[in-house]
């Protein structure tokens, strides 16, 4: 049975607490060694039926890069415009991504058809591919943060691009992109997005609910 020392328990707790989306990132390259550990622990996540239906797509090349970014370019622009004013100049004003300033990129995708035609415990939710893709992510942040390596989700993206620039077959779906290095300035105490009061966190007490959804006076 494996057990956590005190320390080693409240290091779990320290890496969740600290975790944070980075968006400017200093020009150190990530050292191989320590990527090949964040790599690894986001191997090590649990998947339904033991699926593991995620693949890495490591990105260091600054033409590849710039072509994602681009893309990312275009999204942000078209995502601006839903926006009536003041929310657009304040989500003009936030940094959205640092593809081309970090050392790694990562796109994590996933393969729907990986174990078919029989997935253990996917016959009645057919998404737990994704799910399941996602918690390899959260490994991937938690032990980037760990290292001290700072990791940002692209979300504003055109997936079906990215996918063809990256040479993603068909059938496999990219779930993340993500910017990969160490901070600029260090990690944030807060959450930025509530740095610069685009949204507050919400209080745990008001999402916890008691047997059933109208169990509880909350």
């Amino acid at each position: 049975m494996v057990t956590f020392t005190d320390d080693e328990l409240a290091g779990v707790y320290k890496a969740i607490y600290a975790r944070r989306d980075i968006r400017r990132f200093a020009e150190d390259p990530v050292p191989d060694a320590v990527l090949e550990r964040i790599l690894e622990a986001a191997h090590h996540a649990p998947s339904v039926g033991f699926s593991q239906p995620w693949d890495l797509v490591v990105v260091t090349d600054d033409e590849t890069k710039t072509e994602i970014a681009e893309i990312a370019d275009r999204a942000i622009a078209a995502a601006r415009e839903g926006y009536e004013e003041p929310r657009r100049s304040e989500f003009a004003a936030l940094k959205l991504e640092g593809i081309r300033e970090s050392p790694v990129n990562i796109c994590v995708t996933c393969d729907p058809t990986r174990g078919a035609p029989h997935v253990l415990g996917r016959s009645s939710m057919k998404r737990t591919d994704v799910y399941s893709t996602c918690l390899a992510i959260q490994n991937l942040w938690l032990a980037a943060r760990a290292e001290g390596i700072g990791v940002g989700w692209v979300s504003v993206l055109y997936p079906y691009e990215v996918q063809q620039v990256l040479d993603i077959p068909p059938h496999v779906k990219p779930i993340a992109y993500l910017c990969v290095g160490y901070p600029e300035d260090g990690f944030p105490e807060e959450p930025v997005l509530q740095q610069e009061g685009w949204r507050e966190r919400i209080d745990v007490d008001d999402l916890l609910h008691e047997e059933r959804w109208e169990g509880t006076d909350r």
